[in-house]
């Protein structure tokens, strides 16, 4: 691991203060913070049967788009049974419960991310049933969030360039705050969280890597997917799923995306059964950006 600097300080969501600000990390200085944590954050819990968690996902997968990807029901039933085996340690389930009660975008958010990852992972990860527990990443993919304030997370104006940088924190911060709370510098979660916005070809960041971890990549274009088709503080109407789905193919034409990935995610929005790999993704662009969408304009 290079050298990190913070541009922001990294708190836990007890506001117990792990990093400040302008803290340089050498590879014997993370691992040291990583081994100071505490033991307790080891017992895990069902997150299906944390608060109203089972009941939220039923209800958010059954509103569009979710009502096209999830339709067969037999399937949903078995990702509702791998979802079911997912659990998590004390604090990454508070972090739920903090979005739940004070930025229910992100909330939202982070639980259908956790549904399409586990639909698109049974096709294009080997061996997906031994893995589901460590694809608990997806629920935890924003938990840096908790690091960023909420005005700038509910804003529905132009970020200024200053708030951006924050907002771009998060991954950084969710890298940080996972390795501690796993005691592991390379838990697949940490990773996820720390490269889910990196982009195959380096145009992503934190780091602006070449992203080529597969379990990285669903849970990124999962990640892009249902921020397009949700509303958001940013954007009152959502993108409609053709438009979503153009959205992401014109992505996969950059080599910004894996078109695997994308043929996955395309499939299960069409009827019938087919393996995705049969799947023709079209590259016509008939779609229409909604109104009011100032994502990624700076006020400054």
């Amino acid at each position: 691991m290079s050298k990190l600097t913070l541009d922001y300080p990294v708190y836990s969501l007890d506001q117990h203060l792990l990093l400040p600000a302008g803290t340089t990390l050498s590879e014997d200085d993370f691992h040291a913070l990583v081994s100071s944590s505490s033991a307790d954050y080891q017992k895990k819990y069902s997150l299906m049967q944390f608060g109203t968690v089972r009941k939220d996902i039923l209800d958010f997968v059954s509103q569009p788009p979710g009502n096209t990807v999830f339709r067969n029901r037999e399937e949903l039933a078995e990702i509702i049974y791998l979802m079911e085996q997912v659990q998590l340690a004390g604090p990454k389930l508070d972090s739920i419960e903090y979005f739940k009660q004070y930025d229910s975008y992100t909330y939202r958010h982070i639980l259908m991310v956790f549904a399409y990852l586990t639909l698109l992972s049974r096709e294009l990860v080997p061996n997906y049933q031994a893995r589901i527990k460590e694809m608990a990443t997806s629920p935890l993919h924003d938990i840096g969030k908790v690091c960023v304030p909420l005005e700038i997370l509910t804003k529905a104006s132009p970020l200024t360039r200053d708030e951006r940088k924050n907002l771009e924190h998060h991954t950084t911060a969710g890298y940080i705050l996972l390795c501690y709370y796993s005691q592991n510098v390379d838990h697949i979660a940490a990773r996820v969280a720390r490269d889910h916005h990196e982009r195959i070809d380096g145009s992503g960041y934190p780091r602006g890597i070449r992203l080529s971890d597969r379990m990285v990549e669903i849970v990124a274009i999962c990640d892009i997917y249902d921020a397009l088709t949700s509303k958001r503080p940013y954007r009152p109407v959502s993108f409609d799923n053709r438009t979503a789905l153009e959205h992401i193919t014109m992505m996969a034409e950059r080599n910004e995306v894996r078109w695997e990935v994308v043929q996955a995610l395309v499939a299960h929005n069409r009827k019938g059964n087919k393996p995705f790999t049969e799947c023709i993704v079209s590259v016509d662009k008939r779609g229409i950006i909604p109104p009011n969408n100032v994502y990624g304009t700076l006020a400054d």
